[in-house]
């Protein structure tokens, strides 16, 4: 059997994980990264994936900071300027209405930025990273690697693949996703909550050019959405986003193409512009999943491993990226006071950090969910008159927007567009 040692080891090298690997390896911390998968390559012609994420200035930052974003800017991202948000009402005879007096734009301009964010296929952040993550010579990425156990017993964590090599850290970093394996050998716990809602995504080309805007309706059985991607090769493409039951969902996945696009039609709003094919489509469930601590001596959580919230706003993947940065800048300044990485005075900051913040996230969206995923006809007018009165009250939106955008409140230093 064969033993390395290492600082950091980070099980999980996807966004997140990469984030928190690169950051800590540009300090010379040397850092193992394990993954069952690397990305595939990815030609700049090739067709839109399913899998985006609507990036925040804020997270742009961070990607900049640690060298991915002009390798993520050369393949392709598209960036949004305004940002809509109505609740669909009819006209007593069962006709949407398509004035929109409830309303609320965001617009980049309104605060002297050139957009409000990037929405990009994950896979592109993902090969952005990996390339900015092995330039760092103190980072080793394992993969594929198969883990055969995550060993905790000692006081100095360790991981054993399934060929026999052993790694060993003073902190063992948790960025494997929602089913974390780390979360749960280290019996850390979780709370969760099912929505009744799913999620139906689709990948579409679309007719009318590229967008820079992306927009939500929000209707008693959820929001329907729709997000703008890159053009590719003089062709445009959009991303489709429809929250409802899951019985619906299931009916719309089941259905041709044409009879999907029909039943688009039928139901989003006249914003949507026509639609040429369907690329993909695909669903995934709803869940709130709140790990009850973030840490234990020797190991912590980040991202999905230690949060998951309704994917409404698309902030998931932002507070992803702030736990990264937050993590990463407190590890750098305990490193360099010669602190253990693992040791409670250590990982107490970090949870200081996040937890509230994503709390803070998660209670919003659950707020958004529960006012708008129904037909109660007092929270109705309630509602609608907070939607028409935020988008007339210019000072209120863009606070919103400054929050949405990663660019008020307590930032990490990466985020802020400083190094570490």
């Amino acid at each position: 059997m064969t033993e390395q040692h290492f600082d950091v080891l980070v099980v999980g090298g996807g966004m997140v994980g990469a984030a928190v690997a690169t950051a800590l390896g540009m300090q010379g911390i040397s850092v193992g990264v394990f993954d069952r998968l690397a990305p595939s390559p990815m030609e700049k012609n090739a067709l839109p994936e399913l899998r985006v994420s609507a990036l925040s200035h804020g997270s742009e930052q961070i990607l900049r900071q640690l060298g991915a974003w002009p390798f993520m800017s050369s393949l392709r991202m598209c960036p949004y300027r305004r940002m809509a948000v109505w609740e669909k009402l009819y006209h007593p005879w069962g006709k949407e209405i398509d004035a929109r007096p409830n309303k609320t734009l965001f617009d980049a301009s309104d605060l002297d930025y050139p957009q409000l964010g990037f929405i990009v296929e994950n896979r592109v952040t993902q090969l952005g990273l990996l390339q900015a993550m092995e330039a760092c010579a103190s980072v080793e990425f394992i993969c594929p690697a198969s883990i055969e156990c995550i060993q905790l017993d000692n006081d100095i964590p360790a991981t054993l693949l399934s060929d026999g090599r052993r790694f060993t850290g003073d902190l063992l970093v948790g960025a494997d996703g929602a089913q974390s394996r780390v979360r749960q050998e280290a019996g850390l716990g979780v709370e969760q909550r099912d929505y009744e809602q799913q999620c139906l995504v689709a990948t579409v080309e679309i007719e009318g050019g590229c967008q820079d805007i992306t927009w939500q309706a929000f209707t008693p059985t959820g929001p329907e959405a729709f997000l703008p991607l890159p053009d590719i090769e003089g062709k445009h493409y959009a991303s489709i986003v429809w929250y409802n039951q899951p019985e619906s969902v299931r009916r719309l996945k089941a259905l041709t193409d044409e009879a999907f696009v029909f039943e688009l039609f039928r139901s989003f709003p006249s914003e949507l512009p026509p639609i040429k094919r369907v690329i993909e489509r695909g669903s995934f469930p709803l869940a709130r999943r709140h790990a009850l601590k973030y840490w234990r001596s020797g190991v912590v959580l980040v991202g999905d491993a230690a949060h998951t919230i309704n994917p409404l706003a698309g902030q998931g993947v932002n507070l992803g990226f702030q736990d990264a940065a937050w993590l990463a800048e407190i590890l750098i300044a305990a490193h360099r006071a010669d602190e253990n990485l693992g040791s409670p005075e250590v990982l107490k900051r970090y949870e200081q950090c996040r937890r509230s913040e994503n709390r803070k996230m998660m209670s919003i969206m659950d707020g958004f969910y529960h006012a708008f995923s129904n037909d109660n006809k007092v929270l109705k007018v309630i509602r609608n008159l907070g939607l028409g009165l935020a988008g007339n009250t210019r000072p209120a939106v863009k606070q919103v927007m400054k929050y949405a955008m990663g660019i008020s409140g307590q930032q990490p230093r990466l985020a802020k567009g400083e190094a570490l």
